[in-house]
């Protein structure tokens, strides 16, 4: 069967040939954060840990850069910031009644600081983030979903190509089914980060932006609220990401991400496509790899035809051969040799346009996979393994940047760079060169882990 009809079908939402429609599949410049909704839906109401970082390229250096101490904002130096931001806002054509009762308004939050300035102390391991946000209880909830609003989502595919699994899944994973948007002010949050000298050009326009959002009426300005990034909504958009690709999809004349689920839906569909997403086309795969697999090929700038991965003896996670096509794709295997491994496709390079992250995106893909009807991964991924503190990941990353395995500067990040550095050390060590910092490797270059 070639990789255009592959998810499994056992819902009785739709009929099997329109299941098979909606999933046939050929295998933020402005989001910023997400509304620190819960992993699982065990408690909606209450924020236990960001979900994810929803960003691309700019937002993402704003919360993946090391950490930097900055003198911390007074009252009288918001109150400047105030003023000036008003006089941008005035220049910008803002009206006058947005700029004198929300942005003058506007409350420094010490706590958004706090958090914008804090890293997380270890690292996360695939299976603790892939178990506590693919959920039986998120499934479950995101197929009712489906069944409740089914001709909203054959409405929203017919007209930007991207079926309902994948909505619910970005919409499950960023605010728990819209469960919890954040509670700050969208105003201050922005105002005051844009204040803070650190990134003030980036949030000042994500300010002037939710002004603009304001000005336009989508939402009263006491129930504008979201993450401590300035987030907003059932999926989680930041002003910039509003203003390009939020829609009237209920067509009551407002853009309401907030209250309106089929804004919220129509909009997340109109982003996607305004990525690049792909109709007909699934994300990846789990896959299986044979023994004594060349993990150097792994990685997401190393893609190869499905023909390709398939003469390197490389199957579906059920054994079955994988279609010969010229399908292009990656490998990841993010809990290393011993977890699952994953042929993506580009979509999931679009999924992580959304967000920048690997693990994220496999969640996303996953998801989707289960909610449309699809099992459980095939390979659980180890939950026994190491925990890395940011430091010990800058002492890896100089380690094999002394040892001549570049991984960039070291950051405390566990990125691309460094796997594929500690892969080539790996296999200079005669190592399975699968970038996992296992105990055996973290032993060999002494470092103590958890």
């Amino acid at each position: 069967m070639p990789d255009t009809l592959t998810l499994h079908t056992r819902l009785p939402l739709v009929s099997t040939n329109r299941l098979r429609q909606l999933l046939t599949i050929t295998c933020c410049t402005s989001l910023l954060s997400c509304a620190n909704t819960p992993p699982t839906p065990a408690t909606p109401n209450q924020p236990a840990a960001a979900t994810s970082i929803s960003a691309t390229n700019t937002a993402t250096a704003a919360t993946t850069a090391p950490t930097h101490t900055s003198a911390m904002i007074s009252e009288a130096d918001f109150a400047q910031c105030l003023t000036k931001f008003a006089q941008i806002a005035k220049n910008q054509g803002i009206s006058a009644p947005v700029i004198n009762n929300s942005l003058a308004n506007a409350r420094l939050n010490k706590r958004v600081l706090e958090l914008d300035k804090q890293q997380p102390e270890f690292t996360t391991s695939f299976a603790d983030y892939f178990n506590r946000r693919v959920t039986e209880q998120r499934v479950k909830q995101g197929r009712e979903l489906w069944a409740k609003h089914r001709v909203l989502f054959d409405k929203v595919e017919q007209e930007y190509g991207v079926p309902a699994p994948y909505l619910l899944s970005f919409w499950g994973l960023e605010t728990n089914f819209g469960s919890y948007f954040g509670n700050i002010k969208v105003v201050d949050s922005l105002a005051t980060l844009a204040c803070d000298a650190r990134r003030s050009e980036f949030f000042t326009i994500e300010l002037m932006n939710a002004l603009r959002i304001l000005d336009e009426g989508a939402i009263a300005p006491a129930q504008m609220v979201g993450s401590w990034a300035g987030a907003m909504g059932h999926v989680q958009f930041m002003p910039s990401a509003f203003l390009k690709n939020a829609v009237d999809y209920d067509g009551d004349n407002k853009r309401d991400l907030w209250k309106s689920t089929a804004d919220a839906m129509g909009s997340a569909a109109n982003f996607l496509r305004n990525l690049g997403w792909q109709p007909n086309s699934r994300w990846g795969r789990e896959v299986k790899l044979p023994a004594n697999f060349p993990f150097l090929e792994a990685g997401l700038k190393n893609t190869k035809s499905l023909n390709e991965w398939r003469q390197l003896g490389i199957t579906r996670a059920d054994n079955s051969p994988l279609p010969a096509e010229n399908i292009q794709a990656s490998l990841l295997v993010p809990a290393g040799h011993q977890g699952p491994a994953f042929l993506v496709y580009e979509n999931f390079n679009v999924i992580m346009r959304w967000n920048r992250s690997e693990f994220y995106a496999i969640a996303v893909g996953q998801l989707a996979d289960q909610i449309a009807g699809g099992g459980k991964l095939m390979q659980s991924p180890p939950e026994n393994v190491p925990r890395l503190h940011r430091n010990q990941v800058i002492e890896l990353q100089s380690l094999l940047n002394t040892k001549g395995f570049d991984t960039g500067t070291p950051d405390g990040i566990f990125g691309p760079a460094t796997r594929r550095a500690l892969s080539e050390f790996q296999q200079q060590q005669g190592m399975i060169a699968d970038g996992f910092p296992s105990r055996e490797l973290l032993k060999l270059l002494g470092i103590k882990a958890r």
